[in-house]
């Protein structure tokens, strides 16, 4: 999945509400993960030295010299079909 792709898929899960368009996805997607000419709020974590983590989901950290996700169990457990 690109970054339309998760736009795409943002705004079918959140399309009840009708506050958010596609340009409004986009930004806060930008924002989360960045772009080539900014870095996102997950990447400024990093190399703060901090980790991100999302309960579920995972963490973002960094280890041996790059960035790296560690998958949380329903994260895990959901991709290989465990649930």
């Amino acid at each position: 999945m690109d970054r339309s792709g998760l736009i795409e898929a943002v705004g079918r899960r959140t399309a009840d509400d009708g506050e958010l368009s596609p340009e409004r996805i986009g930004r806060v997607v930008d924002a989360v993960f960045g772009t080539v000419a900014e870095a996102g709020a997950i990447a400024e974590t990093l190399r703060a030295g901090g980790a991100v983590t999302l309960v579920g989901f995972g963490s973002f950290h960094h280890a041996d010299g790059g960035a790296s996700l560690r998958p949380g169990k329903a994260l895990d457990e959901f991709v290989n079909d465990q649930v």
